[in-house]
């Protein structure tokens, strides 16, 4: 990682505070928080501008199988998927 920056941005206060319990809830730092939001937030418009170009130059074709589901409601699944990706990220 580079160097730190300091710098000053206005927030409203009511999601400066949701932002705090957030990071209070994973016992993170917000600057730690912010930098993994902005990282993550920056990857995935890159992919997608990724993703974008190679459609437009017919690089790509998507083809699949769908998923099937064999117990349990798509929503708890989702939820570990996504508890799952969040510690994998907080390992950072």
């Amino acid at each position: 990682m580079g160097s730190r920056y300091k710098t000053s941005v206005y927030i409203d206060r009511e999601l400066w505070e949701k932002l705090r319990n957030y990071a209070r809830r994973r016992n993170m730092e917000i600057s730690k928080l912010l930098e993994e939001l902005i990282r993550e937030g920056i990857v995935e418009e890159e992919l997608i501008e990724v993703l974008d170009d190679m459609v437009e130059e017919e690089t790509i074709e998507l083809d699949f199988e769908p998923i099937v589901i064999e117990a349990g409601e798509i929503s708890s699944i989702v939820r570990e998927m996504r508890d799952e990706r969040s510690n994998r990220i907080s390992r950072y």
